[in-house]
């Protein structure tokens, strides 16, 4: 409670300093109010997969064997398993057990992080050939985001004083320094594009017998903020 009054009395007493000074309060002050946008678009350099492999049947491969045959084809790719794969679920799933009586399926999710959309539909082909064909897009991001958002805002507070230097100048003035910054929307809106947001389950509509990998356009990622600022109006 002390501490509280001691605060009040702070503060009531700096508000009389400013007011005897001849300071004024930025509200109190001319100034000229605008919004600054700015947008930039970027490709994902960062793909995420979703590859399930499943052992349904007898005389289907072990869950064993397409593990070990989807490592080598992800090394052979050039992909670091040790970094880029992991595990998402593992899981003996005994519905099917119970409900036919006859086998228990098992299951194990990954998921899989590609740097770039070239490596995707050589990936597709060497897995669909191997039996797994369980694959689809999971999401797509971008390494250096955290910067690129701030770039963007940095951006959007620019073209503020860019507005507010035309607006003043149009009425025989000038924009001081900033008295106020708010961010007032945008964001980061991550999309996936028609062909990309499909499951690849017996993915190839090409003949089994062709090489050309299909090749999958990703959608860039749309980064947009605004900002309001009030400068002071000369």
């Amino acid at each position: 409670m002390k501490l509280t009054t001691l605060v009040l009395c702070l503060l009531f007493t700096w508000g009389i300093g400013r007011a005897q000074s001849g300071e004024k309060n930025f509200i109190d002050q001319n100034y000229i109010e605008v919004t600054g946008t700015a947008e930039m678009e970027i490709v994902p350099d960062e793909i995420y997969l979703k590859i399930v492999l499943s052992e349904k049947d007898k005389g289907k491969k072990s869950l064993e064997t397409l593990e070990k045959e989807m490592v080598a084809i992800l090394k052979k790719l050039g992909i670091d398993v040790r970094k880029d794969l992991l595990i998402k679920d593992l899981s003996s799933d005994f519905k099917s057990y119970f409900l036919k009586r006859t086998a228990i399926q098992t299951e194990k999710e990954y998921q899989l992080c590609l740097h770039g959309a070239d490596k995707i539909g050589a990936l597709i082909v060497e897995l669909e050939k191997a039996g797994i064909s369980n694959i689809s897009i999971d999401r797509v991001d971008h390494s250096q985001l955290e910067k690129l958002r701030r770039e963007v805002k940095i951006n959007a507070v620019k073209a503020a004083k860019e507005k507010a230097d035309a607006f003043a100048e149009a009425v025989g003035q000038k924009a001081g320094r900033a008295l106020y910054i708010s961010e007032s929307g945008g964001g980061y809106y991550p999309r996936l594009s028609a062909v990309a947001n499909v499951s690849f389950k017996a993915a190839s509509v090409m003949d089994a017998e062709e090489e050309m990998a299909p090749v999958l356009d990703f959608e860039k990622i749309p980064l947009k903020h605004s900002v309001l600022v009030r400068f002071e109006l000369k």
